[in-house]
């Protein structure tokens, strides 16, 4: 199940640049995906940069949040099956 986390730590982003600076490129973390795993489950969460989310209108959030569970559900799908194939669950010894 994908679910909306809230991004940890700074935002990576920088202050504006004043007239005439030397010219920097900026990072700024707006969408999030993470994949992580214990044992044989698999969990996908995503997160959203806070401003972005306020900046956007209500039905605009809600086709980010449906679009956004859809990425995190096939990427989870997708590192599952990839780590059955690469870590086969060993026979259970019953």
């Amino acid at each position: 199940m994908a679910r909306s986390i809230p991004p940890s730590g700074d935002s990576h982003g920088s202050p504006p640049q004043a007239a005439g600076a030397e010219s920097r490129t900026k990072d700024v973390e707006l969408l999030r995906v993470l994949v992580s795993r214990k044992g044989t489950q698999v969990d996908a969460q995503w997160a959203i940069h806070p401003q972005l989310k306020q900046d956007l209108l209500p039905q605009e959030w809600q086709e980010v949040a449906d679009l956004m569970a859809k990425v995190t559900g096939i990427v989870g799908t997708r590192f599952s099956q990839v780590l059955a194939q690469a870590e086969p669950e060993p026979p259970s010894n019953a």
